[in-house]
């Protein structure tokens, strides 16, 4: 076994005797109170940047917030009461955040008002995050259903191949005014399946197979067939839709959880390499994804032959005048971007109008999302935990580095969703699910185990 498999595996030290675990719930709290009031400040600028004056709506809006966060912490509190204190606030502040961004583009689109959806499915968001905390009392209790989970998750997945391709991808289904992307869902069922397998079968994925050169190793194939397997045909349903993002995604999500169980760095470089040519291959030969591409090389060439900057120059053109400080909330013009600055390219309203300063504290919200994540897997002591918040702190780094890489220039546009932030009602409601597992975890992690808490009277004795 690897060193790294080792490092994990090795279980933290005891608390001294008598020693109480921090539960912290009380900072949570008190970042919770920060979090709503940032948010609505940022309501209340908005309204008197955009109309000069405050917003009809404006207690209705704080209270809302303010009680949707206080029902979550409660859940919380009464349910998992050592999970880490800053990640429920941090999902606060990033969902009151795109609330704020969102309602601030509606200003300048009145035809097409969102905001109002938008906190309607985020209180569902909020109200699958207690019912998840409450009812899922141990999170190795999902590892039963792994085959279950991937079953639902290729069906979700398949499902939109036969509605209407929305912009020029089969990844959505609307039916009687309403619109569902089920690929949303399908990460955390493949996240679950992908740690309960890789779980089971973790002393062949790291101790068997043939050595191939440096520390590399080629896994026999009745260990890695029915995962490559699973992972060949979610790829494959999501090329057939056209959905670029979400196969990146999935494909980032195989490649990192299979180093996380194995240890072995190799897996890291293939994925590199299979990645580059599967991109190629995709931006050549498909029309779809072959547009973003020449977009990505070229995001000025519709200005050159006079037909006005696309959205990836206006994007980029919203950065440049954002600058270090931003043109303040209500006084940008990243609508100009069109149908998707709500949704792909919100990120460019909060490059304009926060500036790099406001970009980068948004940026490292998400970071220590992603890294309470990691921690929590880290601290806990059964693979399948520490497999399964190794890969929901995956998804949403992934998501983060390819939409910020997409509307920044960086990598081609993907089409996928900044968490939080950008307009989705399912996006958004997929978040919370993830977070309500990421606190669950953490909660595990941090808990005392049986041996201390009955070492604690007989210390007192």
């Amino acid at each position: 076994m690897t060193a790294l498999t080792a490092e994990v595996a090795e279980p933290a030290p005891p608390p001294p005797p008598g020693a109480r675990a921090p539960k912290r719930r009380g900072v949570e709290l008190t970042l919770l109170v920060g979090a709503v009031l940032i948010s609505v400040l940022g309501h209340l600028y908005v309204g008197l940047a955009t109309t000069g004056h405050i917003p009809r709506p404006a207690a209705h809006y704080a209270g809302g917030l303010a009680a949707a966060a206080l029902v979550a912490h409660v859940a919380v509190r009464l349910r998992a009461p050592y999970a880490d204190p800053v990640v429920l606030p941090i999902a606060v502040l990033l969902n009151g955040l795109g609330l704020v961004l969102i309602q601030r583009l509606d200003a300048t689109t009145p035809a097409h008002l969102t905001a109002d959806d938008q906190l309607l499915w985020s209180a569902l968001g909020i109200g699958l995050f207690v019912l998840v905390v409450a009812a899922l009392r141990d999170h190795r209790a999902l590892q039963r259903y792994a085959y279950l989970s991937v079953t639902a998750a290729l069906a979700l997945m398949l499902v939109p191949v036969f509605f209407p391709a929305v912009n020029g991808a089969h990844i959505w289904i609307r039916f009687a005014g309403l619109s569902f992307q089920p690929g949303e869902f399908a990460k955390i069922l493949l996240a679950v399946f992908f740690a309960a397998y890789l779980a089971a079968n973790r002393t062949a994925l790291a101790l068997t197979g043939r050595r191939l050169f440096w520390k590399l190793r080629l896994l026999p194939g009745r260990v890695l067939g029915p995962i490559l397997t699973i992972w060949l045909l979610s790829v494959g349903v999501l090329v057939l839709e056209r959905d670029l993002g979400t196969s990146l995604l999935f494909f980032g999500l195989f490649v990192i959880m299979l180093f996380t169980a194995t240890g072995r760095i190799g897996w890291i470089a293939i994925g590199l390499l299979l990645a580059a040519l599967g991109a190629y291959a995709v931006g050549t030969f498909e029309p779809h994804v072959n547009s973003r591409v020449d977009d990505w090389l070229n995001p000025f060439a519709s200005i050159e032959r006079g037909e006005g900057p696309g959205q990836l120059a206006q994007s980029l053109f919203a950065f440049g005048a954002g600058g270090l400080l931003g043109a303040g909330l209500g006084h940008g013009h990243s609508f100009l971007i069109g149908f998707a600055a709500k949704s792909d390219f919100i990120l460019a309203t909060a490059g304009e109008e926060l500036g790099l300063v406001g970009l980068a504290a948004i940026l490292l919200l998400y970071g220590l999302l992603v890294a309470r994540g990691f921690r929590a897997g880290l601290a806990l002591r059964d693979p399948f935990g520490r497999l399964l918040a190794t890969g929901l702190a995956s998804i949403v780094a992934l998501q983060v580095f390819v939409i910020a890489g997409g509307v920044t220039g960086l990598i081609p546009l993907t089409g996928m969703a900044m968490p939080f932030l950008a307009q989705g009602g399912s996006s958004v409601v997929t978040n919370w699910i993830i977070v309500a597992l990421l606190v669950r975890l953490s909660d595990s992690a941090r808990r005392p185990r049986p041996a201390q808490q009955t070492a604690r009277p007989e210390a007192a004795a």
